[in-house]
C-alpha cells in the first residue's frame, strides 16, 4: 500500500490524512506513506481559512478556482509554445487572488496561516512513531497546489527539511529511508509480483 500524498490524521483531522490505526497496518502490510507538505494536510485552520475565502468570493460574486491546470503539450508540440499560450492565457484573466478592491481588503485583514518547517517536521515524526522508519517516505506535491510552505516553496529545499529532522535526532540511515529507500522497495516489490509488466514494450522478466 502505498499512500502517495498524505499527512497524519492526528495532527489535523484533514480526510486526506491516515489514521494512526491505519499507520499502524503499515509494516504487516509493507506499505509507505509519502508525507506530504499541502498546508491544509498540515494544520486545520489553513483549510477554514480556504472555506472563509471562498465563501468570501462567492458573496462578491466572483470564481473560486484556486488555480487552473495548466496543459501537456501533444506529442510532437513544443512545449515552449504550450507555456506560451499559458502565460497568455493566464496573463489575460485575472485569478481570484488579485489585489484589488473589495477582495483585497479582505485578503489584507485576513491573511492566510502560514505552516512552518517544524510543523511538516511533526507530521513526520508523528507518522514514524506510529508506523515505524521503514514505512514512511516524502510526496512533497509541488505540482499540486497553489502554495508551499515558506521554507519548503521548492524542491530545492528539502535539505531543509532535512536538517530540521537531523537536528532531532534522525540518523543517516533515517534520513535515507525517508527520501528514497523505503518508497523504491515497495515498488520493487510491486513489480517482482506484477503478472503485467508497468511498461507494454518492457519485458516482465
Amino acid at each position: 500500500m502505498i499512500f502517495s500524498h498524505s499527512s497524519v490524521r492526528a495532527l489535523c483531522d484533514h480526510p486526506r490524512n491516515v489514521a494512526d490505526d491505519i499507520l499502524e497496518l503499515l509494516p504487516a502490510n509493507g506499505g509507505v506513506l509519502q508525507l506530504t507538505f499541502v498546508p491544509v494536510f498540515i494544520r486545520e485552520d489553513v483549510a477554514r481559512w480556504y472555506e472563509e475565502r471562498r465563501i468570501e468570493l462567492e458573496r462578491l460574486g466572483r470564481s473560486t478556482d484556486l488555480w487552473r491546470w495548466v496543459r501537456a503539450p501533444q506529442p510532437g508540440e513544443s512545449a515552449e509554445a504550450v507555456a506560451r499560450e499559458a502565460r497568455a492565457d493566464l496573463d489575460a484573466e485575472p485569478g481570484p487572488e488579485d489585489s484589488d478592491g473589495e477582495f483585497g481588503r479582505w485578503l489584507a485583514e485576513h491573511p492566510r496561516p502560514e505552516v512552518t518547517l517544524a510543523q511538516v517536521a511533526d507530521h513526520v515524526e508523528h507518522a514514524r512513531e506510529v508506523a515505524g522508519i521503514d514505512h514512511i517516505g516524502l510526496g512533497g506535491d509541488y505540482d499540486g497546489v497553489d502554495v508551499q510552505p515558506a521554507q519548503l516553496a521548492d524542491v530545492s529545499r528539502y535539505p531543509r527539511l532535512l536538517g530540521e529532522l537531523a537536528g532531532r535526532g534522525w540518523s543517516r540511515a533515517d534520513l535515507e529511508a525517508l527520501t528514497g529507500r523505503n518508497i523504491l522497495r515497495v515498488l520493487r516489490a510491486a513489480e517482482e509480483i506484477a503478472t503485467e509488466p508497468l511498461w507494454p514494450t518492457s519485458p516482465l522478466r
